[in-house]
């Protein structure tokens, strides 16, 4: 997909955001349309035909196999697939969910934003696999812009940069019952894709230092400094901590996701399009903070008028009158 003849423009931000978003549809119709699911099992670049338009289609269904029916969890079979793309539960293991297909489009996806391959022979030795040298960049947002495909030249609005890459880590986590499902991984990228950029704007140039764009994104991760806190932290809000710790990878998960198709959760379901989460405890946690300047003085003014009123309707109610006795 990415992988041009040198004499051909690359790909722009706006047409990498159709083709992952179209391809996570693709997923979404074996996953969630057919019945019993489909597993497609070994999702790669290389098997999405780019048709006029750059309009994608999933090509090579091999080695599909039937998914998971009734209480089962899983299915068991023989390790296929394509190295680097693989989910590592399934690697060790070779039990097989839809939750593999998305850590494989997390792959694939992380192709699309990066322009690496996942597996480059021709990297230095830290840079072969695209996951493992991507895992420890997603734990810094400020090298977030880095990530980009230098093809690009900077032709990307950094908000969805920041966005694209929370998506991706979210797919890529380790854990399978932590990933999205691939519905609401096509809620998000169809939003990124209906964000038309102008490959002809301004260059944005990257800066090394620790001020980045305050974008969220939408799985609910806020670029403001007061939202990344360590899981340590003593928030009043409970699903606020869970999704710090969930935050490893550079994405936060509002809550684990359940592996029953009744009542599902994820990291993705609670937000609203614009990238914050809508009525979620976080939000509501920030309207209630502590005021600050001015109205921390007015808040202050009005606790002590407050208190002096107290002390005397006490005073009034425990005074003794001798004219009642």
């Amino acid at each position: 997909m990415v992988y041009l003849p040198p004499d051909k423009e690359p790909l722009d931000w706006n047409t990498r955001m159709k083709i992952a978003a179209g391809a996570a549809k693709g997923l979404e119709h074996l996953h969630d349309k057919a019945s019993p699911p489909v597993i497609y099992r070994d999702f790669k670049s290389s098997n999405i035909l780019l048709g006029e338009g750059f309009h994608p289609k999933l090509s090579d269904f091999g080695l599909a196999k039937l998914g998971p029916v009734g209480d089962k969890t899983h299915v068991s079979t023989r390790v296929m697939g394509t190295y680097g793309y693989c989910a590592p539960e399934y690697a060790m293991t070779g039990q097989l969910t839809v939750k593999s297909d998305v850590y494989s489009f997390g792959v694939v996806f992380l192709e699309l934003i990066t322009g690496r391959k996942a597996i480059d022979n021709t990297k230095t030795q830290g840079e072969q696999n695209l996951v493992a040298w991507a895992r420890p960049l997603f734990k810094d947002r400020r090298k977030f812009p880095k990530m980009a495909d230098p093809m690009l030249q900077g032709r990307f609005p950094m908000r969805g940069l920041y966005q694209a890459l929370a998506v991706a880590a979210m797919c890529l986590q380790e854990q399978a019952a932590t990933r999205p499902h691939i519905g609401d991984v096509v809620t998000a990228l169809s939003y990124l894709a209906s964000q038309a950029y102008d490959p002809n704007a301004p260059v944005q140039h990257v800066r090394s230092n620790s001020s980045t764009p305050r974008a969220r994104n939408p799985a609910g991760w806020n670029g403001d400094q007061r939202s990344v806190r360590s899981p340590n932290h003593h928030s009043p809000d409970p699903r606020r901590r869970d999704a710090a710790g969930a935050s490893k990878y550079g994405a936060e998960v509002s809550r684990t996701s359940s592996t029953s198709d009744s009542g599902r959760r994820s990291g993705l379901d609670d937000m609203d399009l614009t990238g914050s989460q809508v009525g979620s405890p976080a939000q509501t946690g920030r309207r209630r903070e502590a005021p600050r300047g001015t109205d921390r003085q007015r808040a202050v003014a009005e606790a002590r008028t407050w208190g002096e009123n107290s002390r005397e309707r006490t005073n009034g109610h425990g005074s003794f009158d001798s004219t009642h006795e």
